[in-house]
């Protein structure tokens, strides 16, 4: 089953859990059932049916957004991971 890489940000909906297993053929069908078993994470990672701006998804260190978006199929022993975007710096 696929791996989540949670980062420490979002821990908090996961119990603390740094990475959960998730079923699914694809980004979109493992990121959807991580929210269905931690409900918290669901406004947190999308925006309606797309994931949110801010949040980058890889899988095996393949971003989505230049693969096939949530339609990146993903394998067993694969791992998706979520890192929030960083910005910020000295206006």
């Amino acid at each position: 089953m696929p791996t989540v890489r949670i980062p420490s940000v979002l821990r908090k909906h996961t119990d603390g859990a740094a990475k959960v297993t998730a079923a699914g053929g694809n980004v979109g069908e493992v990121l959807r059932a991580v929210t269905a078993d931690h409900p918290g994470l669901e406004e947190q990672l999308f925006d309606g049916d797309s994931v949110r701006g801010f949040i980058n998804v890889y899988v095996d260190d393949e971003d989505i957004r230049y693969v096939s978006g949530l339609d990146t199929p993903v394998e067993r022993d694969s791992e998706v991971a979520l890192m929030p975007a960083v910005a910020g710096g000295d206006g």
